[in-house]
């Protein structure tokens, strides 16, 4: 343990305190060092994750999705998305999320980075992918509507990052770690 760093508190008690079928909210009693105790409350994600896509299909296209938002009501551009099911690794699930969003599917699966969305109460990583050599192969997929894919140049990702219908967290950053890899020196 370096010297900045601390214990982590101890779990006295867990318990699972709500079930929505989409939602599990834990509580969990916790310790921390000083003696401090205090409960906290969490949703759990799914224990292996999830993956949003960064779908190139040529040096300067993306393909984006528009889909409806239920949170926000209204429709969203985004990248595609969705859950690692088990057994499946994270460029397994970007291939398998691209060919039923997108009616690609690729060649070639490289990972971004991995990120949490509110750790403080939040149990969810998402591992972002850049999916490349783009070919036509669909599968089916679980959404109630067909998906609109948007193809959008990525000359143009500052106009992107200004519209309102562009907002989800995790696309945007995806987006923003893109370019960065895109721009590294070639080694």
């Amino acid at each position: 343990m370096s010297k900045n760093s601390r214990p982590l508190p101890q779990i006295h008690h867990r318990e699972l305190i709500a079930d929505t079928g989409i939602f599990r909210v834990q509580s969990l009693e916790l310790e921390f060092s000083n003696g401090a105790c205090r409960r906290y409350q969490r949703i759990l994600g799914s224990p292996q994750g999830a993956v949003l896509v960064v779908p190139l299909l040529d040096a300067d296209t993306l393909l984006l999705i528009r889909e409806y938002a239920t949170a926000m009501e209204r429709y969203e551009l985004a990248f595609p998305k969705g859950h690692i099911e088990a057994g499946e690794s994270a460029e397994q699930a970007a291939n398998r999320e691209l060919q039923e969003e997108v009616g690609y599917a690729a060649e070639r699966l490289e990972p971004l980075d991995s990120v949490t969305l509110a750790p403080g109460y939040l149990q969810h990583t998402t591992h972002l992918v850049l999916a490349r050599r783009l070919y036509p192969q669909r599968l089916p997929g679980d959404e109630p509507e067909p998906i609109e894919v948007v193809p959008w140049p990525l000359s143009r990702s500052d106009e992107l990052l200004g519209r309102t219908d562009f907002t989800e967290a995790r696309s945007r950053l995806a987006l923003l770690l893109l370019q960065r890899h895109l721009n590294r020196p070639k080694e």
